[in-house]
Parts: structure tokens; sequence; C-alpha cells
């Protein structure tokens, strides 16, 4: 055998070294290549949960924003099919005429009923969160009123308050006078509703705060007590530090919430005797007096106000990681 002949004997074909290349490109075992499709269906895959509901957010939430946006600038009844664009108009009522205004002032009830509720709230969350007796039934007690259609409290608090119903019998067996009509002047009125609105939303106060208690390392308690650190400083040290971010959230739930107050009060007033808040007055300037533009205009208005405090809390008071290791 020649010394050509064991040259080309010892060269292994091309064809066979082209198609072992294209396999080892392709993939190894010489199907397409799955790791593309694969890092394409992963990028793809959390689009596909967040398609529904990020259509129903943009069709129940952002074109429902935008279309109240764009009638605050028109004269719409809610009625008549085409509104006629006024510009500023409605803007300058709504700042201009004091009556529009007013009854942000009985905002500050609900506030102060918030203040209220968090304190009550923040208390018993702090106390069910160690291991006392009936525990688990105390925290159903709080949480029920949280459950309860605002409708019915409405009406049960509605007897509740009314003359001779079941406060002033209570009251009756005390010797107390019964004489007092609980809904009959703006000052008990809108103390009473809001003293509705703590006993129904503290639930909701108590379940945030004891979730976030119960979130704490328990090395943390038992390292407190080696120390001989009593109740008051392990809630100092220790709970307080960690509840931070959610005591901010429930600030800013309660200041929202006490500027948007609207079921409770117009289930058991209507708003008379002083008690309309911003949302009542909006919903009869749309629907009682057909001024759809001006009641866009107002709810408009109390969006920003919510955004701006909200900010402005978010500002004085931001989210620091909590570190108690």
């Amino acid at each position: 055998m020649t010394e050509t002949t064991k040259t080309a004997a010892a060269r292994p074909p091309r064809a066979a070294t082209s198609s072992h290349r294209t396999r080892t490109a392709s993939d190894p075992h010489g199907t397409p290549n799955r790791r593309g499709r694969g890092r394409t269906l992963r990028r793809i895959t959390p689009w596909m949960f967040l398609a529904v509901p990020l259509v129903l957010l943009i069709t129940f939430t952002y074109v429902p924003v935008g279309n109240m946006i764009y009638y605050s600038f028109t004269d719409w009844d809610g009625i008549s099919p085409d509104p006629n664009f006024t510009g500023a108009d409605n803007y300058i009522q709504i700042f201009t005429r004091p009556e529009l205004f007013r009854v942000f002032f009985v905002s500050f009830y609900y506030l102060a009923a918030s203040v209220v509720q968090i304190v009550v709230a923040l208390y018993f969350a702090t106390v069910l969160s160690f291991d006392i007796r009936f525990r688990n039934l105390f925290k159903g007690i709080l949480f029920f009123p949280y459950l309860i259609n605002g409708v019915a409290i409405g009406f049960v608090f509605l007897y509740f308050f009314q003359d001779g119903g079941t406060l002033d019998s209570v009251l009756s067996w005390f010797g107390a006078g019964t004489d007092h009509a609980w809904l009959g002047d703006p000052t008990s009125a809108n103390t009473s509703l809001a003293g509705v609105s703590v006993w129904r939303f503290t639930g909701l106060n108590f379940v945030l705060f004891l979730g976030a208690i119960q979130s704490i390392p328990g090395e943390l308690y038992e390292a407190a007590q080696l120390d001989g650190a009593s109740r008051g400083q392990q809630f100092r040290h220790i709970i307080a530090p960690s509840i931070k971010p959610v005591l901010s959230l429930s600030i800013i739930l309660a200041v929202s919430g006490s500027l948007s107050v609207f079921e409770i009060p117009y289930i058991m007033t209507g708003g008379a005797t002083g008690t309309s808040t911003f949302v009542i007055q909006t919903v009869k300037l749309a629907f009682q007096f057909n001024k759809t533009g001006l009641a866009s205009v107002a709810a408009v208005v109390l969006l920003l106000i919510i955004l701006l405090i909200t900010w402005i809390q978010r500002r004085l008071v931001p989210d620091d990681k909590v570190d108690l290791v």
C-alpha cells in the first residue's frame, strides 16, 4: 500500500464529518434546538398568566378613570349622548364653591376613628400573639365584624342608635337618660357613625398586625426573655420595628378610607344632619342633580388628594428593610 493510499484511508469522510458537526451545533441528540424554544417559553409564560388580570385591570380600572377625566371637562348630565366640552369650568366651580369642599371636615371624624382602630387592633394583635387561653376565640370575635356586609351593618346600627333602640335600652339599665337623639345633630351623628367604622374595620387591621407579628422569629422572643426583657420592652424593641411596613400600610389605608367613606353614612343617614361625606356628595351630584361632569371633577380631585397624601406619607416614612438579627 502506497503512502497516498494510507493517508486517504486514515482521513474520515467529509460527509460524515459535516453531519457530525451539524448535529453538535443544533443539539447533542440531533433534534432541533430545544434550548431556544425553552427560553422563549419561559419568557412568555408569565405574560400568559398575567394576560387575563391585565385585561380586567385595564377594562374596569384604567378605562373608567380615563372616561372620568374626559367627562370632567364636559357638562354631561349622564343622559344626553353628546356632552359639551366646557374646559376647566368644572374645576373652577369645585374650587370656588365652599359648600363643595366643606364636607371634607366630616372626614376628620373618621380619621380620628382610624387612629382609635389602629391602636385597638395593635393592642389586641400584640396580646393575642402570645400564648393565652381562648386566643383563637378572641381572634374570631375581633375579625367577625369585617366579614359582615356593610349594608347589613348600616341597618343594624340604624336600629341600634334610633330613639328607644338598643343603645337607649342598655343605658336605661344603668339609670342614664335616654332622651338623646344620637343621629339628630351633626356632632353626635358623626361620632356615632365613626364609632361604627371602628367596630367594623378594627378586625382588618388586627389581622394585618397579627400576621406581621407572627412572622417574627421565635428565637428573638426567647433571647429577650433570657435577658429579662418585659412584654413592653419586647414590643418596643422587637415587635414595633418588625411591623413598621404593615403599620405604614395601615396608615395609608386609614387616611384614604377616611376621605372616601360612603357605605355606612349613606345607609344610616343618607348624608342628612351634617353627615354627608365627599363621596356621598359626588354620588348626589351625578345621580340626583344630573351633574355628571361636576361629579367627575369631584372624583378626580379626591383621587389626586389621596395620591398626594400617600406620596407624602411614603416620603416621610419610607419602607426600610427590617433586620433585627
